[in-house]
């Protein structure tokens, strides 16, 4: 410990942004995977904070060979999978180590069509959102949270906002019919670090989280984004818990009437600020609090 009263608090280190892409070649129909893996150790860690003593320090660039060479031994199939391989070896490898954070960002690519059959072996980038996993380890604790985020939705109409408290600073009219778009992040959290498929979970989840945003009829931001929690938490017994992240993105009625032109809900002027910032956590009732498995996901309350 450092001298008189003050000490080492939490603290974690690793290597960030280690860039990812495995081929799979086993047979002459290619298999891309896009990674962005972030690694972070927690332990005891204290006398090289203290002293500089690098004897339990598991060096930076050693996690970094690890997340490469893993790939090739183990390979990646899901980020779930792979991150939780990872932090197994760390955890189990060096005894002083007692946990950690190990993140990814999956990039989705889609094979080129030639002739109208996609190619085997060439591949154009995506415009699809980006699909996220945290796995956090603390002794024998496993938590999984998965989700997406950047996944930019719009519905043309079936969305109203109205009845909202006015006061001298009011100015928005009230509507039965508007855009909403909004660019959705989402994470779930599994209740146990077992899957038979994380990547079929995955696809399942998203399916229903975009086909509720699609299907309700919107009076609320805040009423869609339950909705979707709800519809996973419904569906899905593994999930304990959905947090959401949805910024409004404003779309408001262009005013046509100076040039003579009539503007029946048709062309809008799209906004990128300010906008609102809608968030909520869907959880079952008597749900326990898992704040650890939530520590580091950014950006909600």
């Amino acid at each position: 410990m450092a001298d008189g009263d003050i000490v080492l608090g939490p603290n974690q280190y690793g290597k960030a942004e280690n860039r990812l892409v495995r081929i799979t070649r086993d047979t002459d129909r290619h298999e891309i995977e896009d990674l962005n893996v972030t690694s972070q150790l927690r332990g005891d860690f204290v006398a090289c904070h203290t002293d500089g003593d690098n004897s339990q320090v598991v060096a930076t660039d050693t996690q970094k060979n690890t997340v490469y060479a893993f790939a090739k031994e183990h390979g990646v199939h899901s980020p779930e999978q792979f991150l939780l391989t990872l932090g197994d070896h760390f955890v189990t490898g060096f005894e002083w180590v007692t946990g950690g954070r190990w993140e990814a960002e999956l990039y989705s690519w889609e094979r080129i069509a030639v002739d109208g059959q996609p190619h085997d072996h060439a591949f154009v980038r995506s415009g699809r959102e980006t699909r996220t996993t945290v796995v956090q380890r603390d002794g024998d604790d496993t938590w999984v949270v998965s989700g997406f985020k950047d996944a930019t939705v719009l519905k043309s109409t079936g969305s109203e906002f109205h009845g909202f408290p006015r006061d001298r600073y009011t100015t928005l009219v009230e509507t039965t019919d508007r855009i909403l778009a909004t660019s959705v992040t989402v994470w779930w959290r599994y209740a146990a670090a077992q899957n038979d498929d994380w990547n079929a979970s995955y696809d399942a989840i998203r399916t229903v989280l975009l086909e509720t945003f699609a299907s309700v009829h919107s009076l609320a931001l805040q009423q869609t984004i339950f909705a979707m929690g709800k519809a996973v938490l419904e569906q899905f017994p593994e999930v304990a818990e959905v947090k959401l992240s949805c910024p409004n993105k404003h779309h408001f009625l262009v005013d046509l009437a100076p040039f003579g032109l009539d503007n029946p809900n048709e062309v809008f002027f799209a906004a990128d600020r300010p906008y609102g910032l809608i968030q909520a956590t869907v959880q079952r009732e008597g749900t326990p609090d898992a704040p650890e498995a939530w520590a580091t996901v950014p950006g909600f309350c």
